[in-house]
């Protein structure tokens, strides 16, 4: 997978701090949020404290997309796939129209993480007919919109679309700018403006890509969100190691590397040891070169593990989904079997009696003809 499409499984974040409620653990989930990116192992920590509480519908909604969302952060996709599934599950009891697209772009943001793309597209799809339902010009709406946008952007991107990506980016920036309470929007637009710097150097639009990563810089700073300014400045440095500014490339990753250190960010990591690798490579430094190169590929396979286990949980939860539609059609075609046959039985009987009638009728007819011809 490219590195750089992996970022925005983050926008989760969004859901979880516009969807806050009021229970007596309220302060215990917003501090978990705020350690979502910087310390996903606290955050999933605290989940998982609150998750033996007992607790309202909505609000274990709420700890399960925390839970998701920090694994995700983390890279651990079979976790957080198993939080999301039960998310879902959960959404499905409840008549609470903005909870249940929350819940479905979240789990079609975790499968465009995985390159499940039909099936990220398919529930996009199933989310843009609740989305239907939301009233217009509220902030919920703007963020679902520019939410949904994004990932169909990161869809096109990781196809080598980077056009009409970013129409989808751009779009969900105009969206997310709508929203009244910009503080919980800023760092779902710093993870957009990070993918729109990729867009512009896939085009090779090197000034307008380093502009879209300052941008990402300036919102991630503003909800303090050490990983998004990590990812950021490791787009800044492939920008300047385009331009053979090599050691302004590698302060930039250092920079992003010491910004990362308690993320557990796989892919991040991943990729800030690469562009360090091909830095000191490029400069001739070959001990360095292969140090990093080393821990590159350390990530790089831990990555592949992790993803490996999540392709079998899809696979098993795939086969469940197709189990429950079997036994529902198989248990439709009984009830219309059944209803066949009640049909059948009231049927059958009504027209055996009109058609023992009319025999009745023709007969007497042709008692009463015969008697005219013999009477003639």
């Amino acid at each position: 997978m490219k590195l750089r499409l992996k970022i925005f499984s983050l926008i989760l974040f969004s859901y979880i701090f516009i969807n806050g409620q009021n229970t007596s653990d309220s302060s215990l989930l917003k501090k978990a949020k705020l350690e979502i990116y910087d310390n996903p192992d606290k955050a999933i920590q605290i989940g998982k404290q609150l998750l033996k509480k007992d607790s309202d519908l909505k609000t274990s909604i709420e700890i399960y997309m925390l839970l998701s969302t920090a694994n995700v952060a983390k890279r651990n996709f079979d976790e957080s796939l198993k939080y999301i599934l039960k998310a879902k599950e959960l959404s499905q009891k409840t008549n609470d129209t903005k909870s249940q697209v929350g819940v479905l772009v979240a789990v079609a943001i975790q499968y465009q993480q995985m390159e499940l793309f039909s099936k990220s597209l398919e529930t996009l799809n199933e989310a843009d007919q609740y989305l239907a339902k939301i009233t217009e010009k509220t902030p919920e709406k703007y963020i679902e919109t520019a939410t949904i946008y994004a990932i169909r952007g990161m869809i096109y991107k990781s196809q080598s679309n980077s056009e009409i990506a970013l129409e989808k980016f751009l779009i969900s920036i105009e969206n997310f700018e709508k929203v009244p309470v910009k503080k919980t929007t800023y760092s779902n637009m710093s993870v957009v403006y990070y993918n729109i710097g990729y867009c512009y150097l896939n085009l090779n639009q090197i000034d307008k890509a380093e502009h879209s990563f300052l941008q990402a810089i300036n919102y991630a700073g503003r909800n303090h969100a050490k990983s998004l300014e990590a990812f950021a400045l490791k787009g800044i440095s492939e920008v300047h190691k385009q331009k053979h500014e090599n050691q302004t490339a590698l302060d930039l990753l250092i920079k992003a590397e010491n910004l990362s250190k308690n993320t557990g960010d796989i892919i991040l990591n991943e990729g800030i040891y690469k562009e360090m690798a091909d830095n000191y490579l490029a400069m001739g430094q070959q001990n360095l070169y292969q140090l990093y190169n080393k821990k590159y590929f350390e990530m790089r396979f831990k990555r592949k593990q992790n993803e490996l286990s999540s392709i079998n949980q899809v696979i098993d939860n795939h086969n469940k989904e197709t189990i429950i539609k079997s036994q529902k059609m198989e248990s439709r075609y009984h009830y219309m079997k059944i209803l066949s046959f009640a049909i059948a039985g009231i049927l059958i009987p009504i027209l055996l009696y009109f058609i023992l009638k009319i025999r009745k009728q023709n007969k007497r007819f042709q008692k009463e003809i015969q008697q005219i011809i013999r009477n003639s």
